[in-house]
């Protein structure tokens, strides 16, 4: 039985379990933070294939240099999928409907970023290049707020030590309707919109975020969706890919990509388990051929 190891907890680990050990699949967690650890220690269990590379990459570099694992996603996939710029060029570059967008690598004058928010036209949506969950993402209505908000990255990137030392600007699309697509090897498996409470939208609200309370639900969408995701995720050349697409005002654009997505099956349609064990067969298997 081949053994995957799983750097990701909580609900991905608990739903990969069963159906993957059906398909010959052993799937066993990989603790990668919150330990001690001697990297010049060989590690006590071997596996076959990994799923997918950590979060951290940093501690992602320790399991690679202890065990050498080919991935589900490698560190380049994760890292390409974090950097929230970098995503839009590529697609930009691919002609994949973006939003307008503008990034900010500091240190930047208050005018040139002033500049830059009134050439996309107020309100904007600012967000940290490489956070997740909707972490840091604000919208400012006037360059006064703009400014306000700005402060705090600056703030955060005079730390020599703070790696990634940009942030986003985007245009807003107002009254957008949110979906997350995910692809597998080539397909699209399986789509959700991400609905807001009612509560939330009475009092103004306009994040989609889960993780801030907004429900995903499964949804069938249509051809052009469909195909903007795969032609995301051919672009990134990434196997196994969340792709977020706004729709607002009868324009589609992807927003963003998520290399390590949450798996929830209900949600997905029949052979999802297939493909992704096949992708995990053929990452294994490209261990034993190099």
């Amino acid at each position: 039985m081949l053994r995957l190891a799983v750097t990701t907890a909580a609900e991905t680990l608990d739903r990969m379990r069963d159906p993957l050990a059906a398909r010959d699949i052993a799937v066993e967690h990989l603790t990668t933070t919150g330990r001690v650890v001697d990297p010049g220690r060989p590690p006590e269990r071997r596996f076959d294939a990994g799923f997918v590379y950590p979060s951290r990459l940093m501690a992602g570099g320790v399991v690679d240099g202890r065990r050498g694992l080919p991935w589900v996603n490698d560190r380049a996939a994760v890292a390409t999928s974090r950097n929230k710029a970098g995503v839009i060029a590529a697609l930009s570059r691919a002609d994949i409907p973006v939003p307008e967008t503008r990034v900010v690598s500091n240190a930047v004058s208050d005018d040139d970023v002033a500049a830059a928010a009134t050439d996309l036209g107020f309100p904007i949506v600012i967000k940290p290049n490489s956070a997740t969950r909707g972490i840091g993402v604000a919208k400012v209505h006037d360059p006064d707020s703009l400014l306000g908000v700005t402060d705090y990255p600056d703030l955060v990137h005079g730390f020599r030590a703070t790696g990634d030392k940009s942030y986003v600007l985007q245009e807003y699309l107002p009254d957008a309707r949110d979906y997350r697509l995910m692809v597998v090897d080539g397909a699209v498996v399986g789509g959700v919109e991400r609905r807001r409470p009612e509560s939330s939208r009475a009092a103004g609200g306009w994040k989609h975020n889960v993780h801030r309370g907004a429900t995903a639900v499964a949804t069938d969408v249509g051809t052009e969706l469909r195909e903007l995701a795969l032609e995301t995720a051919e672009a990134l050349d990434i196997d196994y890919l969340g792709v977020d697409i706004l729709v607002s005002g009868g324009r589609a654009v992807v927003s963003e990509t998520n290399a390590r997505p949450t798996i929830d099956d209900r949600k997905y349609d029949a052979g999802f388990w297939d493909r992704l064990a096949g992708v995990i067969r053929r990452t294994a298997g490209s261990a034993s051929r190099a």
